[in-house]
């Protein structure tokens, strides 16, 4: 686990142990450069595989945990390798956030002029880290749930000569979200999921019951229309109408509201913290209570920071790929003719099929054509992003940014992307 002293730790700790058998599972190693990090996450990790192990068959071998800042030497063997790094940390969240608020653009980590600069950060670290995979364990799979993860993907699948999958939490929590509503079990649901991270549409939902599969997204889409009417988000932050939803005629996925309400988060942010700000409050609070010699679970505080349902998106997706289930999970993969007209080497967010070869993207019915304008739009940004991480072209970056629906003007832009090279001075690889 690149990046094991995140406060997420626990939480994919806790899904791998529960799922040992099936991965075949007897090492964990947590690389981290933060030492102090590690020193609490570490023995977490450690007194958590002890109670698995306590309370195992004796058939079992226990779960060895190890940690250090030696990146080579926790790589070396692995069968997979999860990064889930945060280049600069949180002070470069702050940073990104609060470049957008300077120019009057949405400030956020992963979407608009924030997530480019996440990207521009991380690339460099995630190309490093997919060569280590390739020479020091190349018959792993390469997990990313970096940020932005379906663009730090994108440059993986490209430009890193090692297997890579990219993840995230919001598909699989969508889905335990519908399967509440509609009271089945989760493992019943089936999504027609499109688009890219963060960028995505469930426009189909369908419940499998006895070979029988039965269409509930007229019903899915009618509950979800009365939820915002009677709700909306209690921070006041932007939400749904049931007239956006009408309009959409899908399942949005959240991060929308900033493309299709970009004046309302405008103003909230205007009147609001940063998340950053926030997130490192929270943080604080979990690694004080990680910290506790008694604690050998993961504490129900973790849902507080975000991500919820991540272990069980990571630690299944490892699972199925170790025992070709045949399963299917939404990921960040290669195109390969799933969503007609986009190109098959692109990077987008779909089902697929986990089978002996690996993932084996779903095909779906075109995308509607305001939607194909948007996804295409932004992929083009993406390709153009990690086009300036790799060849270290600035004026490819600046044309990343102006093109990106969130972005700014021809005329802010070099002002723009002199504050983000000044902010992030000696963390942009080539663009430095």
């Amino acid at each position: 686990m690149i990046g094991g002293g995140s406060t997420y730790t626990p939480e994919l700790v806790d899904g791998l142990l529960r799922r040992r058998e099936q991965l075949d599972l007897h090492h964990v190693h947590l690389v981290d450069p933060d030492a102090d990090r590690l020193a609490v996450l570490g023995p977490l990790a450690r007194r958590m595989a002890d109670r698995a192990a306590a309370g195992a068959r004796s058939s079992e071998a226990p779960v060895e945990v190890t940690w250090g800042d030696d990146r080579v030497a926790g790589i070396a063997g692995s069968a997979f390798v999860v990064s889930q790094i945060r280049v600069g940390g949180m002070a470069a969240r702050e940073r990104d956030e609060q470049l957008g608020r300077t120019f009057g653009l949405i400030g956020q980590e992963t979407v608009g002029v924030g997530g480019l600069a996440n990207a521009w950060r991380t690339i460099p670290v995630a190309l490093d880290i997919a060569a280590d995979v390739a020479r020091h364990a190349p018959g792993a799979v390469l997990l990313n749930f970096t940020n932005p993860a379906g663009l730090v993907t994108e440059a993986l699948c490209r430009h890193g000569d090692v297997h890579s999958i990219g993840l995230c939490n919001v598909p699989w929590s969508m889905r335990a979200r519908i399967a509440a509503s509609l009271d089945v079990e989760v493992g019943a649901v089936t999504f027609d999921y499109v688009g890219l991270n963060h960028l995505s549409w469930v426009r189909g939902v369908f419940v499998d019951r006895d070979g029988v599969r039965d269409d509930r997204t007229a019903e899915v889409l009618a509950r979800l229309g009365r939820r915002v009417q009677s709700a909306g988000h209690g921070d006041g932050e932007p939400s749904w109408t049931p007239e956006s939803i009408r309009l959409v005629g899908a399942v949005p996925n959240d991060y929308l509201l900033y493309f299709y309400e970009t004046d309302a988060w405008l103003a909230h942010q205007a009147a609001s913290p940063t998340r950053a700000s926030r997130v490192r409050e929270i943080e604080a609070a979990l690694l004080a209570r990680y910290a506790d010699p008694a604690l050998a679970e993961a504490p129900p505080e973790l849902a507080a920071r975000g991500g919820a349902h991540y272990s069980e998106a990571a630690a299944a997706l490892m699972a199925d790929l170790a025992t070709a289930a045949g399963t299917v999970h939404v990921i960040d993969t290669p195109n390969r003719g799933a969503i007609p007209g986009l190109p098959d080497d692109v990077v987008v967010e779909v089902s697929a099929r986990i089978g002996a070869a690996g993932p084996e993207p779903i095909a779906v019915a075109p995308l509607r054509p305001d939607v194909d304008a948007l996804v295409r739009t932004v992929k083009d940004v993406e390709l153009l992003a990690v086009e300036a991480a790799v060849t270290g072209d600035h004026d490819t970056a600046i044309r990343a940014l102006v093109t990106h629906p969130l972005g700014p003007s021809l005329a802010q832009a070099p002002a723009l992307w002199a504050r983000l090279r000044e902010a992030n001075a000696g963390m942009l690889g080539r663009l430095g």
